[in-house]
């Protein structure tokens, strides 16, 4: 990194804290530990000393330099924030203390997030385990100005990572915004079934039945669904779902059609329900139904089984296990209402046309979000080098 700023070591500014204690069984203690990549300093747990069987332990002073020795290579380093003062770490740390009158903690907390000072880090050694070591630390180089100018560039980078994280923010926001209006949409559309008629789903949809091989061709090169490449509420297939035989499933599956609609049985309150334009196989934890009676819209037919009615019925009936279910019997019984066949129509385009709204946001969001988390790498090289 080319700077107008002098290059100083570390060793100028921060000193090796090598002072340890003896763990009280009888005392409780936090204990801290280093978020990979540069991104601080967070809480572990909190524990008694009969706990922690490594007795010899070193205790964290707010402001000091916290460096992993196994993990600083993939940035696990960073300042001890307030909240971690008095936490404690084992001899697999360092901890440095810092001359303020010499260098802003601030600005070695943002500096440690640069590439130029991760390249120094990741160069030493040739192994993750004990390659950094403190008079590595203390050869590293940073820019270092005179500290009224280190305080007006963490103060720069502040406000500008401020403005990074509101628009972020208002990104996020406008998504589940969106999303909201989907769910409020659905409460709207299903709340006066009046004038609708009602059958049991028994009668409405045949679930498929029969089992099949899916080690052996053709079944073997059909995708494989399950409730987990199923998005929850929206009536949406995941793209990660694999063909049978990449997913290694040797049980028996479920052989649907083209056209089928889908309904995950695993914790309803996940409202996941999907229609498949091609043919499958499912796993046992699904429901496919393939024949839909002509009085009811197969998307319609789907997003009545995402639709409260049905999900306020199937948490219900599914209980309060470790992993709730509905079974087949409860789900045929339920008695599915449905306006005449042009209003379903008319549903299922509005409800498509959301989802579509609430996909091209989403997908707004991750590039927009992408561009945000490249902003302040851009930032922080730029304060470095003096152009802020």
């Amino acid at each position: 990194m080319s700077t107008r700023y002098p290059l100083s070591t570390l060793d100028r500014a921060i000193t090796l804290r090598a002072d340890f204690i003896q763990i009280n069984d009888t005392e409780i203690y936090k204990r801290c530990k280093v978020q990979l990549h540069a991104q601080g300093i967070v809480l572990r747990d909190i524990v008694s000393g009969a706990e922690i069987k490594t007795k010899r332990q070193q205790v964290c002073r707010v402001g000091e330099f916290l460096v992993a020795e196994i993990d600083a290579k993939v940035g696990g380093f960073g300042i001890v924030p307030v909240d971690l003062d008095g936490a404690i770490v084992s001899s697999h740390y360092f901890l440095f203390e810092i001359n303020d009158e010499l260098l802003n903690h601030r600005y070695l907390d943002f500096y440690g997030r640069t590439h130029a000072f991760q390249r120094q880090v990741s160069a030493q050694g040739s192994t993750n385990y004990a390659a950094i070591r403190p008079k590595d630390v203390l050869g590293y180089t940073i820019p270092l100005p005179p500290l009224a100018e280190q305080r007006r560039i963490v103060a720069r980078i502040e406000e500008l990572a401020a403005k990074i994280e509101a628009a972020r923010g208002l990104r996020r926001e406008t998504v589940e915004e969106v999303g909201i209006l989907f769910s409020s949409a659905m409460n709207v559309i299903w709340s006066d079934q009046s004038y609708w008629a009602s059958q049991p789903v028994m009668r409405l949809a045949t679930t498929v039945s029969g089992q099949v091989d899916p080690r052996i061709e053709p079944y073997a090169s059909l995708p494989h669904i399950n409730g987990e490449v199923m998005e929850s509420g929206t009536g949406k297939l995941l793209s990660s779902y694999h063909l049978a035989k990449e997913d290694g499933v040797i049980s028996g599956k479920y052989l649907f059609p083209a056209g089928s609609v889908l309904y995950s049985k695993i914790r309803p309150y996940l409202r996941k329900s999907v229609e498949v334009p091609f043919e499958g196989v499912c796993s046992a934890d699904v429901y496919a139904f393939d024949k839909i009676n002509p009085e009811i819209e197969s998307r319609f037919f789907m997003y009545s089984l995402i639709a409260p009615p049905f999900t306020d019925y199937a948490n219900l009936l599914s209980g309060r296990t470790r992993m709730p279910k509905i079974n087949q019997s409860q789900l045929q019984a339920f008695i599915m209402s449905y306006p005449p066949i042009l209003e379903q129509r008319r549903i299922v385009t509005y409800l498509d046309s959301l989802q579509t709204q609430v996909g091209a946001m989403k997908a707004l969001h991750a590039e927009t979000g992408a561009e945000l988390n490249a902003l302040l790498p851009a930032v922080l090289d730029r304060a470095f080098k003096g152009e802020l």
